[in-house]
Protein backbone atom coordinates (compact mmCIF):
# COMPACT_ATOMS: atom_id res chain seq x y z
CA UNK A 1 0.00 0.00 0.00
CA UNK A 2 1.37 3.42 -1.00
CA UNK A 3 0.49 5.43 2.08
CA UNK A 4 1.49 8.71 0.44
CA UNK A 5 -1.47 8.38 -1.95
CA UNK A 6 -4.01 8.58 0.86
CA UNK A 7 -6.21 11.60 1.44
CA UNK A 8 -6.03 13.42 4.78
CA UNK A 9 -9.19 11.79 6.12
CA UNK A 10 -8.03 8.34 4.96
CA UNK A 11 -4.65 8.88 6.62
CA UNK A 12 -6.29 10.04 9.85
CA UNK A 13 -8.52 6.95 9.90
CA UNK A 14 -5.54 4.64 9.31
CA UNK A 15 -3.48 6.26 12.06
CA UNK A 16 -6.36 6.25 14.53
CA UNK A 17 -7.07 2.56 13.88
CA UNK A 18 -3.34 1.71 14.14
CA UNK A 19 -3.19 0.32 10.57
CA UNK A 20 0.14 2.12 10.12
CA UNK A 21 2.26 4.67 11.98
CA UNK A 22 3.09 8.30 11.27
CA UNK A 23 6.71 7.23 10.77
CA UNK A 24 5.63 4.81 8.02
CA UNK A 25 3.39 7.41 6.40
CA UNK A 26 6.11 10.07 6.52
CA UNK A 27 8.72 7.67 5.13
CA UNK A 28 6.47 6.96 2.13
CA UNK A 29 6.10 10.70 1.43
CA UNK A 30 9.85 11.30 1.76
CA UNK A 31 10.50 8.30 -0.49
CA UNK A 32 8.20 9.82 -3.14
CA UNK A 33 10.04 13.14 -2.86
CA UNK A 34 13.39 11.42 -3.42
CA UNK A 35 11.96 9.47 -6.35
CA UNK A 36 10.26 12.31 -8.22
CA UNK A 37 11.38 15.73 -7.08
CA UNK A 38 14.46 15.76 -9.30
CA UNK A 39 11.90 15.91 -12.16
CA UNK A 40 9.05 17.91 -10.62
CA UNK A 41 11.19 20.29 -8.52
CA UNK A 42 8.35 21.10 -6.13
CA UNK A 43 10.56 21.60 -3.06
CA UNK A 44 13.16 24.21 -2.17
CA UNK A 45 13.93 22.63 1.22
CA UNK A 46 13.19 19.08 2.38
CA UNK A 47 13.42 18.66 6.16
CA UNK A 48 13.80 14.91 6.44
CA UNK A 49 15.32 14.96 9.91
CA UNK A 50 12.71 17.36 11.29
CA UNK A 51 9.85 15.44 9.67
CA UNK A 52 10.94 12.10 11.09
CA UNK A 53 11.35 13.64 14.54
CA UNK A 54 7.84 15.12 14.37
CA UNK A 55 6.44 11.79 13.14
CA UNK A 56 7.98 9.89 16.06
CA UNK A 57 6.52 12.36 18.57
CA UNK A 58 3.12 12.10 16.89
CA UNK A 59 3.23 8.31 17.13
CA UNK A 60 3.81 8.53 20.87
CA UNK A 61 0.75 10.77 21.27
CA UNK A 62 -1.37 8.62 18.94
CA UNK A 63 -0.44 5.53 20.96
CA UNK A 64 -1.66 7.25 24.13
CA UNK A 65 -4.83 8.25 22.29
CA UNK A 66 -5.55 11.37 24.29
CA UNK A 67 -7.43 13.99 22.25
CA UNK A 68 -5.52 13.45 19.02
CA UNK A 69 -6.10 15.99 16.28
CA UNK A 70 -7.02 14.72 12.77
CA UNK A 71 -3.88 16.56 11.58
CA UNK A 72 -1.59 14.68 13.98
CA UNK A 73 1.17 12.69 12.35
CA UNK A 74 0.17 13.60 8.79
CA UNK A 75 2.79 15.00 6.37
CA UNK A 76 2.19 18.49 4.98
CA UNK A 77 4.27 20.66 2.66
CA UNK A 78 4.36 24.43 3.11
CA UNK A 79 4.84 27.18 0.52
CA UNK A 80 8.21 28.83 1.15
CA UNK A 81 6.52 32.11 2.01
CA UNK A 82 5.58 31.00 5.55
CA UNK A 83 8.08 31.72 8.31
CA UNK A 84 9.13 28.44 9.91
CA UNK A 85 11.23 28.64 13.05
CA UNK A 86 14.70 27.19 12.45
CA UNK A 87 13.88 26.21 8.85
CA UNK A 88 15.03 28.29 5.89
CA UNK A 89 12.42 30.64 4.38
CA UNK A 90 13.46 32.16 1.04
CA UNK A 91 10.26 33.42 -0.67
CA UNK A 92 12.03 31.87 -3.72
CA UNK A 93 14.29 34.94 -3.82
CA UNK A 94 18.06 35.33 -3.69
CA UNK A 95 17.60 38.26 -1.31
CA UNK A 96 16.35 35.84 1.40
CA UNK A 97 18.47 32.85 0.35
CA UNK A 98 19.94 32.31 3.82
CA UNK A 99 17.13 33.64 6.01
CA UNK A 100 16.18 31.37 8.92
CA UNK A 101 13.24 32.82 10.88
CA UNK A 102 13.31 32.86 14.69
CA UNK A 103 9.52 32.38 14.83
CA UNK A 104 6.61 30.55 13.20
CA UNK A 105 3.80 32.08 11.18
CA UNK A 106 0.45 31.75 12.99
CA UNK A 107 -0.78 29.13 10.48
CA UNK A 108 2.41 27.10 11.01
CA UNK A 109 2.07 27.35 14.80
CA UNK A 110 -1.48 26.01 14.49
CA UNK A 111 -0.25 23.05 12.44
CA UNK A 112 2.49 22.33 14.96
CA UNK A 113 0.05 22.62 17.88
CA UNK A 114 -1.94 19.87 16.18
CA UNK A 115 1.17 17.68 15.72
CA UNK A 116 1.33 17.98 11.93
CA UNK A 117 4.51 16.70 10.21
CA UNK A 118 6.13 19.37 8.00
CA UNK A 119 8.15 17.60 5.29
CA UNK A 120 9.49 20.71 3.59
CA UNK A 121 9.08 24.11 1.93
CA UNK A 122 7.80 24.36 -1.63
CA UNK A 123 8.77 26.44 -4.64
CA UNK A 124 6.87 29.53 -5.83
CA UNK A 125 7.19 32.59 -8.03
CA UNK A 126 9.54 34.99 -6.24
CA UNK A 127 7.69 36.79 -3.43
CA UNK A 128 4.49 35.26 -4.88
CA UNK A 129 4.64 37.34 -8.06
CA UNK A 130 3.79 35.44 -11.23
CA UNK A 131 1.40 32.84 -12.53
CA UNK A 132 3.56 29.88 -13.45
CA UNK A 133 6.27 29.22 -10.79
CA UNK A 134 8.83 30.10 -13.46
CA UNK A 135 9.83 33.30 -11.67
CA UNK A 136 11.57 31.48 -8.82
CA UNK A 137 15.22 32.35 -8.28
CA UNK A 138 15.83 28.59 -7.96
CA UNK A 139 14.29 27.46 -11.24
CA UNK A 140 10.79 26.42 -12.34
CA UNK A 141 8.55 23.70 -10.93
CA UNK A 142 7.17 21.22 -13.48
CA UNK A 143 3.56 20.07 -13.78
CA UNK A 144 3.25 16.39 -12.71
CA UNK A 145 0.71 15.82 -15.53
CA UNK A 146 3.21 16.96 -18.18
CA UNK A 147 6.74 17.83 -17.12
CA UNK A 148 7.12 20.22 -20.06
CA UNK A 149 4.30 22.39 -18.71
CA UNK A 150 3.94 24.86 -15.85
CA UNK A 151 2.12 23.85 -12.65
CA UNK A 152 0.58 27.33 -12.41
CA UNK A 153 1.51 29.89 -9.84
CA UNK A 154 2.37 31.18 -7.47
CA UNK A 155 1.70 28.15 -5.25
CA UNK A 156 2.95 25.82 -7.99
CA UNK A 157 5.32 23.88 -5.75
CA UNK A 158 2.57 23.23 -3.22
CA UNK A 159 0.01 22.03 -5.78
CA UNK A 160 2.61 19.90 -7.60
CA UNK A 161 3.66 18.28 -4.31
CA UNK A 162 0.04 17.29 -3.58
CA UNK A 163 -0.66 16.20 -7.17
CA UNK A 164 2.44 13.97 -7.20
CA UNK A 165 1.61 12.48 -3.75
CA UNK A 166 4.77 13.84 -2.12
CA UNK A 167 2.66 14.90 0.85
CA UNK A 168 -0.95 14.54 1.99
CA UNK A 169 -1.84 18.23 1.78
CA UNK A 170 -0.19 21.64 1.59
CA UNK A 171 -0.53 25.26 2.68
CA UNK A 172 -0.33 28.01 0.06
CA UNK A 173 -1.26 31.64 -0.43
CA UNK A 174 -3.67 33.27 -2.87
CA UNK A 175 -3.32 36.97 -3.74
CA UNK A 176 -4.85 37.01 -7.23
CA UNK A 177 -5.38 33.32 -7.96
CA UNK A 178 -2.21 31.72 -6.60
CA UNK A 179 -3.99 28.70 -5.08
CA UNK A 180 -6.93 28.38 -7.45
CA UNK A 181 -5.03 28.54 -10.76
CA UNK A 182 -2.28 25.99 -9.91
CA UNK A 183 -4.89 23.72 -8.30
CA UNK A 184 -6.73 23.78 -11.64
CA UNK A 185 -3.54 23.13 -13.64
CA UNK A 186 -2.44 20.25 -11.38
CA UNK A 187 -5.82 18.56 -10.87
CA UNK A 188 -6.13 19.06 -7.10
CA UNK A 189 -8.56 20.95 -4.84
CA UNK A 190 -7.58 24.40 -3.57
CA UNK A 191 -9.28 27.01 -1.40
CA UNK A 192 -8.89 30.80 -1.46
CA UNK A 193 -10.39 31.93 1.82
CA UNK A 194 -12.14 35.25 2.41
CA UNK A 195 -9.75 38.09 3.19
CA UNK A 196 -9.12 37.91 6.94
CA UNK A 197 -10.42 34.36 7.48
CA UNK A 198 -6.91 32.98 8.17
CA UNK A 199 -4.13 34.96 9.86
CA UNK A 200 -1.37 36.31 7.61
CA UNK A 201 1.01 36.87 10.52
CA UNK A 202 4.45 35.49 9.71
CA UNK A 203 3.77 35.08 6.00
CA UNK A 204 6.11 37.12 3.79
CA UNK A 205 3.95 39.94 2.43
CA UNK A 206 3.11 40.32 -1.25
CA UNK A 207 0.11 42.68 -1.42
CA UNK A 208 -1.25 43.22 2.07
CA UNK A 209 -4.84 44.09 1.14
CA UNK A 210 -5.13 41.03 -1.10
CA UNK A 211 -3.06 38.21 0.48
CA UNK A 212 -4.91 35.17 1.85
CA UNK A 213 -3.76 31.86 3.31
CA UNK A 214 -5.39 28.58 2.30
CA UNK A 215 -5.12 24.80 2.03
CA UNK A 216 -4.47 22.59 -1.01
CA UNK A 217 -5.56 18.96 -0.80
CA UNK A 218 -6.69 15.87 -2.68
CA UNK A 219 -10.37 16.56 -2.11
CA UNK A 220 -12.76 19.17 -0.71
CA UNK A 221 -13.54 17.22 2.47
CA UNK A 222 -9.87 17.53 3.41
CA UNK A 223 -9.94 21.29 2.70
CA UNK A 224 -12.91 21.69 5.03
CA UNK A 225 -11.12 19.83 7.81
CA UNK A 226 -7.89 21.83 7.46
CA UNK A 227 -9.67 25.17 7.35
CA UNK A 228 -11.36 24.43 10.66
CA UNK A 229 -7.92 24.26 12.29
CA UNK A 230 -6.19 27.27 10.68
CA UNK A 231 -9.08 29.79 10.52
CA UNK A 232 -10.00 32.37 13.13
CA UNK A 233 -9.09 35.65 14.74
CA UNK A 234 -5.46 36.36 15.60
CA UNK A 235 -4.34 39.23 17.82
CA UNK A 236 -1.18 39.46 15.68
CA UNK A 237 -3.19 40.19 12.52
CA UNK A 238 -5.68 43.05 12.80
CA UNK A 239 -7.39 42.04 9.54
CA UNK A 240 -8.83 38.88 11.16
CA UNK A 241 -12.26 39.80 12.59
CA UNK A 242 -14.00 38.07 15.53
CA UNK A 243 -16.27 36.03 13.25
CA UNK A 244 -17.07 32.50 14.39
CA UNK A 245 -15.34 29.64 12.57
CA UNK A 246 -18.02 27.33 11.18
CA UNK A 247 -17.98 23.55 11.53
CA UNK A 248 -17.03 23.15 7.89
CA UNK A 249 -16.77 19.36 8.02
CA UNK A 250 -20.37 19.10 9.20
CA UNK A 251 -21.75 21.75 6.82
CA UNK A 252 -20.43 20.07 3.67
CA UNK A 253 -22.70 17.05 4.18
CA UNK A 254 -25.87 19.04 3.43
CA UNK A 255 -27.35 18.41 -0.03
CA UNK A 256 -27.62 20.95 -2.85
CA UNK A 257 -31.40 21.09 -3.29
CA UNK A 258 -32.41 24.70 -3.87
CA UNK A 259 -28.84 26.02 -4.15
CA UNK A 260 -28.81 28.94 -6.57
CA UNK A 261 -25.81 29.06 -8.91
CA UNK A 262 -24.93 32.21 -10.86
CA UNK A 263 -23.25 31.90 -14.27
CA UNK A 264 -21.68 35.25 -15.25
CA UNK A 265 -21.64 35.85 -19.00
CA UNK A 266 -18.40 37.87 -18.72
CA UNK A 267 -16.46 34.73 -17.73
CA UNK A 268 -17.34 32.75 -20.85
CA UNK A 269 -15.32 34.71 -23.37
CA UNK A 270 -13.89 34.42 -26.86
CA UNK A 271 -10.47 32.81 -26.85
CA UNK A 272 -11.30 30.40 -24.03
CA UNK A 273 -10.09 26.86 -24.74
CA UNK A 274 -13.05 24.79 -25.99
CA UNK A 275 -12.09 21.90 -23.72
CA UNK A 276 -12.15 24.19 -20.67
CA UNK A 277 -15.58 25.54 -21.64
CA UNK A 278 -17.03 22.06 -22.18
CA UNK A 279 -15.64 20.63 -18.91
CA UNK A 280 -17.02 23.55 -16.89
CA UNK A 281 -20.46 23.38 -18.51
CA UNK A 282 -20.65 19.61 -17.93
CA UNK A 283 -19.89 20.27 -14.27
CA UNK A 284 -22.65 22.90 -14.07
CA UNK A 285 -25.05 20.36 -15.59
CA UNK A 286 -24.10 17.87 -12.86
CA UNK A 287 -24.94 20.49 -10.21
CA UNK A 288 -28.37 20.87 -11.79
CA UNK A 289 -28.85 17.11 -11.59
CA UNK A 290 -28.01 17.33 -7.88
CA UNK A 291 -30.85 19.78 -7.29
CA UNK A 292 -29.23 23.18 -7.82
CA UNK A 293 -30.79 25.97 -9.87
CA UNK A 294 -28.66 27.77 -12.48
CA UNK A 295 -29.28 31.49 -13.08
CA UNK A 296 -27.59 33.69 -15.72
CA UNK A 297 -26.02 36.78 -14.13
CA UNK A 298 -23.80 39.69 -15.13
CA UNK A 299 -20.67 41.07 -13.46
CA UNK A 300 -20.11 44.10 -15.69
CA UNK A 301 -16.89 45.36 -14.06
CA UNK A 302 -15.05 42.11 -14.83
CA UNK A 303 -13.26 43.63 -17.83
CA UNK A 304 -11.78 46.40 -15.67
CA UNK A 305 -10.78 44.17 -12.73
CA UNK A 306 -7.51 42.89 -14.19
CA UNK A 307 -6.21 46.39 -14.98
CA UNK A 308 -7.19 47.55 -11.49
CA UNK A 309 -5.42 44.59 -9.87
CA UNK A 310 -2.19 45.16 -11.78
CA UNK A 311 -1.96 48.69 -10.37
CA UNK A 312 -2.99 47.90 -6.78
CA UNK A 313 -0.89 44.74 -6.40
CA UNK A 314 2.40 46.27 -7.68
CA UNK A 315 1.80 49.39 -5.58
CA UNK A 316 1.57 47.29 -2.42
CA UNK A 317 4.54 45.19 -3.56
CA UNK A 318 6.60 48.38 -3.94
CA UNK A 319 5.82 49.29 -0.32
CA UNK A 320 6.29 45.80 1.14
CA UNK A 321 9.57 45.05 -0.63
CA UNK A 322 11.13 48.36 0.41
CA UNK A 323 12.20 46.65 3.64
CA UNK A 324 14.74 44.51 1.74
CA UNK A 325 17.35 47.25 1.58
CA UNK A 326 20.58 45.37 2.32
CA UNK A 327 20.77 46.83 5.83
CA UNK A 328 18.46 45.06 8.26
CA UNK A 329 18.29 41.47 6.99
CA UNK A 330 18.57 39.42 3.83
CA UNK A 331 21.24 39.77 1.15
CA UNK A 332 23.60 42.66 1.87
CA UNK A 333 26.29 43.88 -0.52
CA UNK A 334 28.25 45.97 1.99
CA UNK A 335 30.04 48.93 0.45
CA UNK A 336 31.35 52.19 1.86
CA UNK A 337 28.66 54.16 0.07
CA UNK A 338 25.11 53.76 1.48
CA UNK A 339 23.41 54.26 -1.88
CA UNK A 340 25.61 51.57 -3.43
CA UNK A 341 24.57 49.11 -0.69
CA UNK A 342 20.94 49.72 -1.58
CA UNK A 343 21.47 49.48 -5.34
CA UNK A 344 23.74 46.42 -5.32
CA UNK A 345 21.73 44.48 -2.73
CA UNK A 346 18.40 45.04 -4.48
CA UNK A 347 19.62 44.67 -8.05
CA UNK A 348 21.37 41.37 -7.27
CA UNK A 349 18.76 40.11 -4.81
CA UNK A 350 15.54 40.60 -6.79
CA UNK A 351 14.60 38.78 -9.99
CA UNK A 352 13.15 40.28 -13.16
CA UNK A 353 9.44 40.01 -12.28
CA UNK A 354 9.96 41.40 -8.76
CA UNK A 355 11.83 44.39 -10.21
CA UNK A 356 9.14 44.91 -12.85
CA UNK A 357 6.37 45.09 -10.26
CA UNK A 358 8.37 47.27 -7.87
CA UNK A 359 8.91 49.79 -10.67
CA UNK A 360 5.27 49.70 -11.83
CA UNK A 361 4.06 50.12 -8.25
CA UNK A 362 6.49 52.92 -7.41
CA UNK A 363 5.46 54.77 -10.57
CA UNK A 364 1.74 54.38 -9.77
CA UNK A 365 2.28 55.78 -6.26
CA UNK A 366 4.57 58.64 -7.26
CA UNK A 367 3.63 62.32 -7.05
CA UNK A 368 1.51 63.36 -10.00
CA UNK A 369 0.44 59.80 -10.86
CA UNK A 370 -1.21 58.60 -7.64
CA UNK A 371 -4.58 60.16 -8.51
CA UNK A 372 -4.44 59.04 -12.13
CA UNK A 373 -3.58 55.41 -11.42
CA UNK A 374 -3.79 54.10 -7.84
CA UNK A 375 -6.80 56.16 -6.80
CA UNK A 376 -8.72 55.21 -9.96
CA UNK A 377 -7.82 51.54 -9.50
CA UNK A 378 -9.22 51.64 -5.96
CA UNK A 379 -12.48 53.10 -7.29
CA UNK A 380 -12.75 50.24 -9.76
CA UNK A 381 -12.07 47.81 -6.92
CA UNK A 382 -15.11 49.16 -5.09
CA UNK A 383 -17.25 48.73 -8.21
CA UNK A 384 -16.04 45.13 -8.61
CA UNK A 385 -17.03 44.43 -5.01
CA UNK A 386 -20.43 46.02 -5.63
CA UNK A 387 -20.93 43.71 -8.62
CA UNK A 388 -20.46 40.66 -6.42
CA UNK A 389 -22.64 42.08 -3.63
CA UNK A 390 -25.53 42.58 -6.07
CA UNK A 391 -25.06 39.12 -7.60
CA UNK A 392 -25.11 37.43 -4.19
CA UNK A 393 -28.52 38.99 -3.51
CA UNK A 394 -29.85 36.62 -6.21
CA UNK A 395 -27.56 33.57 -5.97
CA UNK A 396 -25.75 31.52 -3.32
CA UNK A 397 -22.59 30.77 -5.33
CA UNK A 398 -21.06 31.84 -8.63
CA UNK A 399 -19.42 29.31 -10.95
CA UNK A 400 -16.78 30.08 -13.59
CA UNK A 401 -13.69 28.52 -15.17
CA UNK A 402 -10.55 28.99 -13.07
CA UNK A 403 -8.41 29.83 -16.09
CA UNK A 404 -9.15 30.28 -19.81
CA UNK A 405 -6.70 27.52 -20.79
CA UNK A 406 -5.19 24.36 -19.32
CA UNK A 407 -1.50 24.41 -18.31
CA UNK A 408 0.76 25.91 -20.96
CA UNK A 409 4.35 25.00 -21.79
CA UNK A 410 7.27 26.17 -19.69
CA UNK A 411 8.78 29.21 -21.41
CA UNK A 412 5.71 29.85 -23.55
CA UNK A 413 4.64 33.09 -21.83
CA UNK A 414 7.55 34.05 -19.59
CA UNK A 415 8.82 36.70 -22.04
CA UNK A 416 5.35 38.23 -22.46
CA UNK A 417 4.15 39.59 -19.08
CA UNK A 418 0.79 40.71 -20.48
CA UNK A 419 -0.01 37.22 -21.76
CA UNK A 420 0.94 35.84 -18.35
CA UNK A 421 -1.21 38.40 -16.51
CA UNK A 422 -4.23 37.54 -18.70
CA UNK A 423 -4.19 34.02 -17.21
CA UNK A 424 -5.48 35.69 -14.00
CA UNK A 425 -8.54 37.18 -15.68
CA UNK A 426 -11.04 34.86 -13.91
CA UNK A 427 -9.39 34.75 -10.47
CA UNK A 428 -8.44 38.39 -9.83
CA UNK A 429 -11.99 39.85 -9.43
CA UNK A 430 -12.75 37.68 -6.38
CA UNK A 431 -9.45 38.75 -4.82
CA UNK A 432 -10.28 42.43 -5.27
CA UNK A 433 -13.68 41.82 -3.64
CA UNK A 434 -12.21 39.86 -0.71
CA UNK A 435 -14.62 36.93 -1.19
CA UNK A 436 -13.88 33.20 -0.99
CA UNK A 437 -13.23 30.87 -3.93
CA UNK A 438 -12.70 27.16 -4.50
CA UNK A 439 -11.06 25.25 -7.38
CA UNK A 440 -12.16 21.65 -8.00
CA UNK A 441 -11.15 19.31 -10.85
CA UNK A 442 -13.97 18.82 -13.39
CA UNK A 443 -12.35 17.12 -16.38
CA UNK A 444 -9.57 17.36 -18.92
CA UNK A 445 -8.62 19.36 -22.01
CA UNK A 446 -5.89 17.90 -24.22
CA UNK A 447 -5.16 15.42 -21.43
CA UNK A 448 -4.56 18.20 -18.89
CA UNK A 449 -6.71 18.94 -15.81
CA UNK A 450 -9.40 21.61 -15.85
CA UNK A 451 -10.73 23.31 -12.71
CA UNK A 452 -14.11 24.82 -11.87
CA UNK A 453 -14.11 27.97 -9.74
CA UNK A 454 -16.87 28.23 -7.12
CA UNK A 455 -17.15 31.69 -5.55
CA UNK A 456 -19.05 32.58 -2.39
CA UNK A 457 -19.85 35.53 -0.14
CA UNK A 458 -17.16 36.76 2.24
CA UNK A 459 -16.85 34.45 5.27
CA UNK A 460 -19.25 31.93 3.69
CA UNK A 461 -16.68 29.23 2.97
CA UNK A 462 -19.08 26.54 4.18
CA UNK A 463 -21.36 27.04 1.17
CA UNK A 464 -18.68 26.75 -1.52
CA UNK A 465 -17.09 23.80 0.31
CA UNK A 466 -20.51 22.11 0.48
CA UNK A 467 -20.99 22.59 -3.26
CA UNK A 468 -17.54 21.23 -4.05
CA UNK A 469 -17.86 18.26 -1.71
CA UNK A 470 -21.28 17.22 -3.00
CA UNK A 471 -19.94 17.40 -6.55
CA UNK A 472 -16.99 15.17 -5.61
CA UNK A 473 -19.29 12.65 -3.94
CA UNK A 474 -20.94 12.21 -7.35
CA UNK A 475 -17.90 12.38 -9.67
CA UNK A 476 -14.39 10.91 -9.81
CA UNK A 477 -12.35 13.64 -11.50
CA UNK A 478 -10.53 14.46 -8.25
CA UNK A 479 -9.35 10.84 -8.02
CA UNK A 480 -7.41 11.02 -11.31
CA UNK A 481 -3.64 10.87 -10.87
CA UNK A 482 -0.74 11.79 -13.15
CA UNK A 483 1.45 8.92 -14.34
CA UNK A 484 5.01 9.54 -13.12
CA UNK A 485 7.83 6.98 -13.24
Amino acid sequence: MDLNKLSLLEAFKGLREKEFSSVELTKDCLKQIKKLDNKVKAFLTVDEEGAMSQAKLADVKIKKGDGISPLAGIPVSVKDLFCTRGLRTTAASKILENYIPPFDATAIAKLKNNDAVIVGKTNLDEFAMGGSTENSAYGPTHNPWDLDRVPGGTSGGSTASVSADMCIYSLGTDTGGSIRQPASFCGVSGLKVSYGRVSRYGVVADASSLDTIGPIAKNVADLALILGYIAGQDSKDSTTPPIKVADYSAEINKDLKGLKIGLPKEYFIEGMHAGVHDAVMMAVKKFEELGAEVIDISLPMTDSALASYYIIQPAEVSSNLARYDGIRYGLSKRESDLQKIYLDSRSQGFGREAKRRIMIGTYALSAGYYDAYYKQAMKIRTLVKNDFDKAFEKVDVIMTPVAPTPAYKIGEKITDPLAMYLEDVFTVPASLAGICGLSVPVGFAEGLPVGLQILGKRFNEETILRAGHQYQLNTDWHKSKPILD
